[in-house]
């Protein structure tokens, strides 16, 4: 699987060209709530990324990459909170349309939530998707954390 609307996505954000990156871990953060400063995602979520950020770049992952359906202001925020602007890329995909071209939104509208994402987490080898996990239920934190991609990729 091919990740499509990726390129874009870092091209808008500015951050360093696709074709520069390869191996990178993305996640996404979204729960029955908003995703940014919620329970699940502000307490276990990115913090499992941010606790094996050293271990990543051990093997060779060049960025871990969180992308949110959230605007910019609120990823950056975020991402001062959390302390881990320095471990972690934050980006806002402000309009879903980057989780739509992925097959992973999530209508929440019946939560007075709109359109968001469901939690997940890849990694990115050379542009491919190597493993991709998908949350089942959006508030649970089963399969998408950053110990599970970590001992992935020490299989790898």
């Amino acid at each position: 699987m091919r990740i499509k609307g990726l390129s874009l996505l870092l091209y808008l954000c500015g951050t360093t060209l696709f074709h520069q990156l390869t191996r990178l871990v993305l996640l996404e953060i979204s729960s029955f709530r908003t995703g940014a400063f919620t329970g699940v995602c502000t307490a276990q979520h990115v913090p499992s990324y941010k606790k094996n950020i050293d271990k990543f770049k051990a093997k060779g992952v060049d960025s871990v990459i969180c992308v949110s359906v959230n605007d910019p202001y609120t990823m950056n925020g975020w991402a001062e909170k959390l302390e881990a602007k320095d471990a972690i890329e934050f980006y806002g995909d402000f309009d879903g349309k980057f989780h739509k071209s992925l097959d992973l939104e999530l209508d929440l509208s019946s939560a007075l939530l709109g359109h968001r994402s469901t939690r997940w987490s890849a990694f990115v080898e050379d542009g491919k998707v190597k493993v991709l996990n998908v949350e089942n239920v959006p508030s649970e934190f089963k399969v998408s954390g950053g110990e599970l991609i970590n001992d992935l990729l020490l299989s790898s």
